[in-house]
């Protein structure tokens, strides 16, 4: 019985492989026959339900990418790729707060895989686009609704300047100034709201040096810079081991997660949606 088990277990793996090749060849259907029959022999492997969800990704099937990826996730709850193509596919299904939820599940266990399988980039391309969506829709709610309170404050006021007027003799013009003076103080008011609306400057630190884009997965060096975590590791290996600030000696396992900056940009991100909008 243990032979047949193992057995079984080598000849999914070995239709894995296969169905790799297969996509890689874009023969999407002979891929997706070779990652079932592993899932028959297997099913208990989540990374054969993956795989088989970007098959049906590529074809735009997103109720199977759905339906495989949550499958994969059930299996493996750390699995990167499930929750990145869960979310997907909830995003296209029209689900955007619930397939958010699980990009950003997969950004966090993302930042921790190993540089083989690290897909932060991707995961943050897709995120960064649902969560500018979504920031575009409730900005111009939020923007319609000030401005239609603002119509509002200021009909009152001028009412109250009319009904004063009458009923005041003598001081037109301080109940002119006043008025004056209360409409400017509505307009500070409704400009105030509208800030963390209204795109800036990133700041600096919340910046790589190298991209200059906000950070992702911020990793510092020992010489106290902090880079972009997939830039830094590119760096590395192609460039040369040293920083590349200082040219002091540097190896990926002396970069350390920089918590603080990570938390500073999650922070900025939660009041500036529009920091999100890729160039």
């Amino acid at each position: 019985m243990m032979k047949g088990v193992q057995s079984g277990t080598v000849q999914a793996e070995q239709l894995k492989q296969d169905g790799n090749l297969y996509f890689k060849k874009n023969r999407l259907g002979a891929a997706i026959d070779a990652y079932t029959e592993a899932i028959t022999l297997s099913p208990n492997v989540s990374v054969y339900w993956t795989n088989r969800a970007v098959c049906y990704r590529k074809r735009n099937d997103w109720t199977r990418v759905e339906e495989d990826s949550r499958k994969a996730v059930e299996l493996d709850h750390s699995s990167v790729k499930g929750h990145f193509m869960l979310g997907l596919a909830l995003i296209q299904r029209e689900k955007p707060t619930q397939g958010i939820k699980e990009l950003e599940r997969a950004l966090e266990l993302g930042r921790g895989a190993s540089p083989q399988s690290y897909m932060v980039e991707e995961i943050w391309q897709e995120l960064a686009k649902a969560k500018y969506s979504e920031w575009e829709r409730n900005s111009t709610k939020r923007t319609f609704d000030l401005q239609n309170l603002k119509e509002c404050c200021e009909a009152a006021l001028i009412d109250k300047h009319f009904r004063d007027v009458t009923e005041v003799e003598g001081f037109i013009d301080e109940v002119a100034n006043t008025t004056t003076e209360q409409l400017e103080a509505l307009n500070s008011v409704f400009s105030k709201a509208a800030e963390f609306d209204t795109p800036t400057e990133i700041p600096d630190y919340l910046c790589c040096r190298i991209t200059l884009d906000i950070f992702r997965d911020p990793v510092t060096a020992p010489s106290g810079f902090t880079y972009e975590k997939a830039v830094i590791l590119e760096h590395l290996e192609q460039v040369g081991k040293f920083d590349p600030i200082t040219r002091q000696p540097l190896f990926p396992s002396q970069l350390v997660p920089n918590l603080a900056i990570k938390e500073a940009v999650q922070a900025f991100l939660e009041k500036h949606g529009w920091a999100y909008k890729m160039d």
